[in-house]
């Protein structure tokens, strides 16, 4: 009889066992239906899903969006429309204000230009002459002025004095205040005519020489 090796017995043994125990596992598998589909769903990872807008049906987001810009856009019409505004009411002030400086220099203007007005008589002559006096800082009053003018000419801007020692030498006094000409040279006041008998041109040269003389016209009180 012929003899079996064992331990191809045993080998073939295991394949077989093996090759069943496989397709039992397969068997149950099959039975089972496999995991679950909740088992399945889950394992898978959860994934947030933005809300995507139809067309031409804008999302909520979207509106949200539209109507901050519009409230931007509005915010910054108004600030330039402000802004406008203020510039505007600046140029206005600006130009009232530069109005009434030209105004204001037309009218300075006018003052400097028109000369005071005086009668052409004895008043006017000696106020004119106290206006000049004041501007040239020369002394003298009003009384002073007239008290000599009507001892020496009694008013008469024409007056020469034709006997006394100044005629005797050839230099006649004249005009209201009875001036020499070379006194009337040396005291004549700038801005009055240059001419000896000219009423405020022969007051204002005597006051002058009275002020340097004797201090003011108003001291002298008899032939100076």
């Amino acid at each position: 009889m012929p003899r079996i090796s064992t331990l191809r017995i045993t080998r073939s043994h295991k394949i077989a066992t093996a090759v069943l125990v496989a397709a039992g596992s397969v068997s149950a598998i099959a039975a089972t239906g496999g995991p679950s589909e909740a088992q399945t769903t889950a394992t898978r990872p959860s994934i947030s899903v933005e809300p995507v807008a139809a067309a031409g049906i804008p999302t909520a987001k979207d509106a949200a969006a539209k109507k901050a810009a519009q409230e931007t856009a509005a915010k910054e019409a108004a600030a330039k429309k402000a802004m406008a505004a203020r510039k505007a009411t600046a140029e206005k002030d600006a130009a009232e204000a530069r109005s009434e400086k030209q105004a204001a220099n037309r009218s300075t203007e006018r003052k400097a230009v028109t000369p005071k007005k005086f009668a052409n008589n004895l008043d006017g002559w000696i106020r004119e002459s106290l206006d000049i006096m004041k501007k040239k800082n020369i002394p003298g009053s009003y009384e002073g002025l007239h008290r000599n003018i009507m001892r020496e000419s009694s008013g008469n801007p024409n007056a020469v004095n034709d006997w006394d020692i100044n005629a005797q030498n050839g230099i006649p006094s004249k005009g209201l205040l009875q001036v020499i000409q070379p006194t009337f040279d040396a005291y004549h006041v700038k801005g009055t005519p240059k001419k000896l008998t000219d009423p405020v041109a022969n007051i204002t040269a005597a006051a002058n020489y009275a002020a340097d003389r004797y201090g003011s016209i108003d001291n002298v009180d008899s032939a100076y």
